[in-house]
């Protein structure tokens, strides 16, 4: 899946930096997704939804490599903005 467009809005939180969504080239939008200060940097932060065991999972998977390239884009795009 290749990203076509992401539209940060920049956040007044502390970890909060942004929120965005994302298009794919194929026409796939993900929405409410975070761009959040950790303490190694900025992250982006999937959906996620607390199971029974107390534990957040997230709702979508996806290859590390793939999530590395989606948090650089997002960390571009916020600067951009």
């Amino acid at each position: 899946m290749k990203i076509s467009k992401i539209n940060p809005y920049k956040s007044d939180s502390s970890k909060t930096k942004a929120f965005f969504d994302i298009v794919s080239e194929d026409g796939i939008t993900i929405r409410g997704l975070t761009l959040v200060e950790g303490s190694n940097g900025l992250f982006v932060n999937f959906l996620s939804e607390k199971g029974k065991d107390g534990k957040y999972y997230d709702k979508i998977q996806m290859s590390k490599e793939m999530k590395d390239e989606l948090t650089e884009l997002a960390v571009q795009e916020y600067h951009k903005a």
